[in-house]
């Protein structure tokens, strides 16, 4: 009963009425209110103001809100937690990446969860790592893969491996059969890089900064795979993960010394939040994959 009241109230709260709330929950307006009256009443604080046009919520209504939403999502992982088979048999989990990691990290983290555990469902998205931590923070992820630069409060955080960017370059570019360049190369070169919207460029300008350099940026590419064929392509050079290279016999990884480009890469949760077990066991195995890009 408890769970019907929230979700009527949280249903008001949204629509700011009772006849879109009502719709919504695809019950009448008379029952709906009435069951917000029997919340008011156990509360002894009104919740609403039904004066103007618009129903919004009273001072209490706001504080009850807070506590209304956190419930909501203390029972909707209640659920999940009743579905979840240890044995991993069935269930589902949703994992997100940041946009460099699928160019050489998820083809064989999924790769290797498919095969241990068909069954299953996985949900991968490939987004920036502001959104990733919202969505974690709502519930609405299980799992993150990301840079430890967390910026939300309640992520907690797991080493995963230390990501080392370098010079990627085609086959035919003059720089191929080098093995490594100082910093001071990059000035030297036409380059593509990711645009501003990722956080690996971020990293690269604050390289740059550091170091002096003034890469000539050529052309920029909202999209890792979109830098990769440029580069495969022409004699542009680019700054990427050099794992990346792995997955691409016409790609050379040109390392950066004795100064490297390197940052960590972390698992990311939500700090007290349900841990499923397809959660539990893809965490295990990205840990096992991820050594294989050990420097």
């Amino acid at each position: 009963m408890l769970a019907r009241h929230i979700q009527y109230f949280l249903a008001v709260a949204q629509h700011h009425g009772f006849t879109r709330a009502a719709a919504a929950l695809h019950v009448s307006q008379p029952a709906l209110s009435q069951q917000i009256r029997q919340l008011e009443e156990s509360l002894g604080a009104q919740l609403f103001d039904r004066s103007g046009r618009t129903t919004r919520l009273t001072d209490a209504g706001e504080v009850y809100l807070r506590y209304a939403r956190r419930a909501e999502q203390e029972l909707l992982e209640a659920r999940r937690a009743i579905h979840d088979v240890a044995d991993l048999s069935r269930g589902s989990l949703r994992v997100a990446v940041t946009p460099t990691f699928t160019s050489y990290l998820v083809g064989p983290l999924v790769e290797a969860f498919h095969n241990h555990y068909p069954n299953i469902t996985l949900n991968l998205s490939e987004i920036a790592q502001e959104r990733m931590e919202a969505l974690l923070l709502a519930d609405e992820l299980d799992v993150g893969i990301a840079f430890d630069e967390v910026h939300a409060q309640d992520i907690d955080t797991q080493p995963l491996l230390v990501e080392t960017l370098a010079m990627v370059v085609g086959r035919h570019h003059p720089l191929a059969e080098k093995s490594a360049v100082g910093p001071e190369a990059l000035n030297d070169e036409s380059m593509i890089l990711l645009s501003s919207e990722f956080a690996t460029r971020e990293q690269i300008e604050r390289y740059c900064r550091q170091h002096g350099i003034r890469p000539q940026v050529r052309m920029e590419a909202n999209a890792v795979g979109a830098v990769i064929e440029v580069v495969r392509r022409t004699t542009l050079s680019t700054l990427l993960p050099a794992a990346v290279t792995l997955a691409h016999d016409d790609l050379v990884a040109v390392a950066l010394d004795p100064s490297r480009l390197q940052r960590a890469a972390v698992l990311i949760q939500r700090k007290g939040g349900y841990q499923s077990a397809a959660a539990r066991a893809f965490i295990k195995l990205a840990a096992q994959v991820a050594a294989r890009f050990a420097p």
